[in-house]
């Protein structure tokens, strides 16, 4: 190895080293800010309790209308992603394995969707919300969301489908399976893992996205008994709290962030160590 690649390796380490360093740092940055300026508010009862009057005034109350509402959208959305989107990658790796430009023109219609930013769904939502007689609401949020997530879970699990051998492809057909059990009872089996971190990412940026349910999902203090009533979530929330000019309720702003946090850190750790624990069943 001559100098000039010692040289270039050193100065390519140096650069990733940074980079990651610097990503890491950023985030450590930015939790600590939330968490420093909303440790104040946080309590026990901002958590479990609804708005009272006054409460975007600096009365009192809590925010567990927005946790409980972002729970059931992101739930929902996830839900009809899962249904509408696992069989749609097993479908892209299993049917189309034969037709590699039909799967490109796929994939790239997929990563399109994916890069479409969150408020044209919301505008789209709304847009059919009108059409179809609908008022702001619980499922208007969940479908919008589901339309928002689904391209991310669609090629998220797309992507762990494309590392499995297509030895084991051919192995399953050799025994005599049929296309639908080689994908349902060998294909997703064997790309679990990958599975549940493409839901779990899904879901994460389901229940943080704000801009999709501005106009889908609405906005009330209560918790929403039926689908057809609307729902706040925290997005919204730290959002309506932030523009106050009072500075309690800023603060309960940067708590509401801080909570939304906790949640997301969460959802990742319970992804990786989810993925960790079914990847052992897994054939390399």
């Amino acid at each position: 190895m001559n100098k000039r690649t010692k040289l270039e390796q050193r100065i390519a380490k140096s650069v990733a080293c940074f980079s990651s360093w610097s990503i890491m740092a950023m985030m450590v940055f930015i939790v600590a800010v939330i968490f420093q300026k909303g440790f104040n508010a946080l309590s026990w009862s901002m958590i479990v309790e609804l708005p009272k009057g006054g409460f975007y005034y600096g009365g009192e109350g809590g925010i567990a209308n927005a946790i409980v509402g972002s729970l059931y959208i992101a739930v929902g959305a996830t839900l009809i992603a899962v249904i509408l989107g696992m069989p749609a990658a097993l479908f892209i790796n299993v049917y189309l394995v034969r037709f590699r430009r039909l799967q490109s023109v796929v994939r790239y219609f997929l990563d399109t969707l994916w890069g479409i930013p969150s408020i044209v769904y919301g505008a789209f939502g709304f847009t059919v919300m009108l059409y179809m007689g609908m008022n702001s609401s619980l499922l208007a949020g969940m479908l919008t969301v589901a339309m928002l997530i689904s391209p991310i879970l669609v090629r998220t699990f797309d992507d762990v489908l494309t590392t499995i051998p297509m030895g084991l492809y051919e192995a399953s057909y050799a025994m005599g399976a049929r296309k639908t059990e080689t994908a349902f009872q060998i294909i997703f089996r064997q790309g679990f893992p990958g599975f549940i971190t493409a839901m779990l990412l899904a879901f994460g940026r389901g229940i943080g996205d704000a801009a999709s349910v501005l106009f889908t999902a609405g906005y009330t203090d209560m918790i929403p008994e039926h689908l057809d009533e609307p729902a706040a979530t925290l997005p919204l929330a730290i959002f309506f709290q932030l523009g106050s000019p009072i500075p309690e309720v800023r603060e309960r702003a940067f708590a509401s962030a801080a909570i939304l946090t906790i949640l997301i850190l969460v959802i990742s750790v319970s992804a990786r160590f989810l993925s960790q624990r079914y990847s052992k069943n897994v054939i390399r």
